[in-house]
This record gives structure tokens, C-alpha cells and sequence, in this order.
């Protein structure tokens, strides 16, 4: 099998403000692991998924195929566990990879270009419910949201991540492979919870230079009313 990541990435232009607006960009999780066989195409799919303004993506690597030979050494259990917790929001017995999570709500397997097309076309659409605007000044991220129904309780998340990523896999089920990952999140905090019922003003310390996501969302697994990126 050949590299099926091998592709060209390049690197935004860096921003300094993100605004939220009616075309609030997408977010796109997938769920994946670099011991899984199924995984590559879905891996190579985020690498396209990256260089769209309307799309946040953002690839969770889970721990829970470590024990067939291969230790993914970008996963990190909370990433399993938050895969979880959709599953049961959504009444899911299970879970798996590759699987993509849209804007909180909307699962698809991962390798599906044509229905993930679609679906993040259905997101895009929707009314705007959540108006946020984060501006970075130095190691200060400020963020300011406002809710234009009161729906909360909300969860107001950061998200760090590392644009490309390379591993050389010597064991399991990609044995014998050097494979390239996009958007390999590496840092995912809960800021606040908020009710939704006065407007947000929050200041988060950031350091580096690594991309910053702020994501606001129902409850801990609920649908994402809001997101921004910061290159």
C-alpha cells in the first residue's frame, strides 16, 4: 500500500483576528488512530479539509487500538473518551474509526468525501446562533460571544494543534509505513461554561505559535453553535 497521505500542505497565512459570522467555519472532527487499516484515507481526506476557510478540522488520534501492535504515539485518552461521550449523547452503543464528528452533532465514517460534502453544506446553512469574535494580543486570546437565543448551557473550548505531523509505523495493521497527518490536535482545554444569558468576555493565556480553535458547544457533547481559528 502506498502512502495514502502523501500530499502537498500549505501553510496559511497567519491571521490575527477571526470573527465569527453567518459563515461560521464547520468543525470537522475525526476520530482516528495509526493502528487502524481504515484509517489512511480518512487521514488523507483532512489534509483537503485544511486548507478550507470554511472548515475547522481537527484530527483526535485514540488510544483504543494500541493493543494490536501499534502504539499511537499522538493519541491521548481524553480524545477516546470525548468520542464516547457523543456516542452516548447520541444513543450510539459504540464507537469507531475512522469516524467524523460535524459541528457536534452529525457522524459519518471518515472516508466519505461525497457525503461529508454534503453534510458540511447542511451545517454551513443553518442560522447563525452564537456571534463570536476572538482577537489574539500576545499571549493573550480574547474572546467575546453572544448568544442570540439563550440556550445554554454552553461549554467554551480551546484547541491547539500541530498543522502536519509525520510517523514512521513499524508494527500493526500500517506496518511498514511513513504516514503524514493533518491537524494533529495535541491540546484541548475547557475554558468555561457559560449560561448564554449575558454576553461572554473571556481572556485565555496562549503562548507559541501553533493554531488556536475556539469552539463554543451545547453541554459537554452537544451540537457547536459557534467556532473560530487562529493560524
Amino acid at each position: 500500500m502506498k502512502n495514502l497521505i502523501s500530499l502537498a500542505f500549505a501553510a496559511a497565512t497567519t491571521l490575527m483576528v477571526a470573527p465569527a459570522s453567518a459563515d461560521s467555519p464547520v468543525v470537522v472532527e475525526l476520530f482516528t488512530s495509526q493502528g487502524c487499516s481504515s484509517c489512511p484515507p480518512a487521514d488523507a481526506l483532512m489534509h483537503e479539509l485544511a486548507t478550507r476557510d470554511d472548515v475547522i478540522a481537527l484530527a483526535l488520534h485514540v488510544d483504543y487500538w494500541d493493543y494490536i501492535g501499534w502504539k499511537d504515539e499522538f493519541a491521548d485518552p481524553r480524545y477516546a473518551k470525548r468520542q464516547r461521550g457523543y456516542a452516548v449523547e447520541a444513543g450510539r452503543r459504540s464507537v469507531y474509526t475512522p469516524q467524523m464528528i460535524i459541528n457536534g452533532e452529525t457522524d459519518i465514517v471518515g472516508a466519505r468525501p461525497m457525503e461529508l460534502s454534503k453534510v458540511i453544506a447542511q451545517h454551513a446553512a443553518r442560522p447563525e446562533t452564537v456571534s463570536l469574535d476572538v482577537v489574539r494580543e500576545g499571549d493573550d486570546l480574547i474572546i467575546a460571544a453572544e448568544a442570540k437565543h439563550a440556550s445554554g448551557p454552553y461549554v467554551v473550548h480551546m484547541v491547539r494543534y500541530t498543522p502536519e505531523r509525520t510517523a514512521r509505523i513499524t508494527r500493526g495493521e500500517n506496518a511498514g509505513h511513513t504516514l503524514t497527518y493533518a491537524n494533529v490536535t495535541e491540546d484541548w482545554k475547557i475554558l468555561t461554561q457559560w449560561d448564554g444569558a449575558t454576553a461572554l468576555h473571556l481572556t485565555a493565556d496562549v503562548t507559541g505559535d501553533k493554531p488556536v480553535v475556539v469552539v463554543i458547544q451545547q453541554g459537554a457533547h452537544g451540537p457547536i453553535e459557534a467556532a473560530a481559528l487562529l493560524r
